[in-house]
C-alpha cells in the first residue's frame, strides 16, 4: 500500500466514525425524549418542565439504559473499524455529558440528585453492552460463513 492511498483511508474513517457517533447519539436522543413526550401525552408523566416523581423517574433510568444499549450497538454496527472502540468512546462521552449535566442542574431544584447521577453511570455499561452485542453478531456472521 502506498503513502498516497493510505492517507486517504484515514480521512474518510474519521468521518465514518464521525457518523458512527453522530448516529448514535440521534437513536438515543430521540427514542429517550419521543419516550418521555409519549408518557406525557398518555396522561403517566406530568408535563416535562414539572419534576417527576422517583417512580417516573426509575422508569425513565430503566428505558434510557435500553436505549443508551441500542445507541451504543448503532455506534458499533456502523463504526468502519474496532466496533467496542466506538462504542466505548460513545459511552465515554455520554458519561461526561451526564455528569456536566448533573452538576448543570444540581442546586437549580429540579429533581433528586441520583437521577442525573445515574443517567451518567449508566453510560460507559451500556456501551460496553450495546458493542459486546456488535461483536457476538460479529462472531456469528463469521461462523456461519
Amino acid at each position: 500500500m502506498n503513502v498516497q492511498s493510505g492517507s486517504q483511508i484515514g480521512p474518510r474513517r474519521l468521518g465514518r466514525s464521525v457518523v458512527a457517533l453522530l448516529a448514535g447519539f440521534v437513536v438515543g436522543i430521540v427514542l429517550s425524549l419521543g419516550t418521555d413526550v409519549a408518557l406525557h401525552k398518555a396522561g403517566l408523566a406530568p408535563p416535562l418542565s414539572e419534576v417527576w416523581s422517583n417512580q417516573l423517574l426509575l422508569l425513565a433510568t430503566a428505558y434510557r439504559t435500553v436505549y443508551s444499549i441500542v445507541a451504543s450497538y448503532v455506534v458499533a454496527r456502523l463504526a468502519p473499524n474496532r466496533p467496542m472502540g466506538h462504542a466505548l468512546v460513545g459511552g465515554a462521552i455520554g458519561f461526561f455529558v451526564g455528569i456536566l449535566g448533573a452538576a448543570a442542574a444540581w442546586n437549580r431544584n429540579l429533581g433528586p440528585h441520583w437521577y442525573p447521577v445515574a443517567l451518567a453511570v449508566i453510560a460507559l455499561p451500556s456501551a460496553w453492552i450495546g458493542g459486546k452485542l456488535r461483536l457476538m453478531q460479529l462472531q456469528t456472521e463469521t461462523t456461519a460463513a
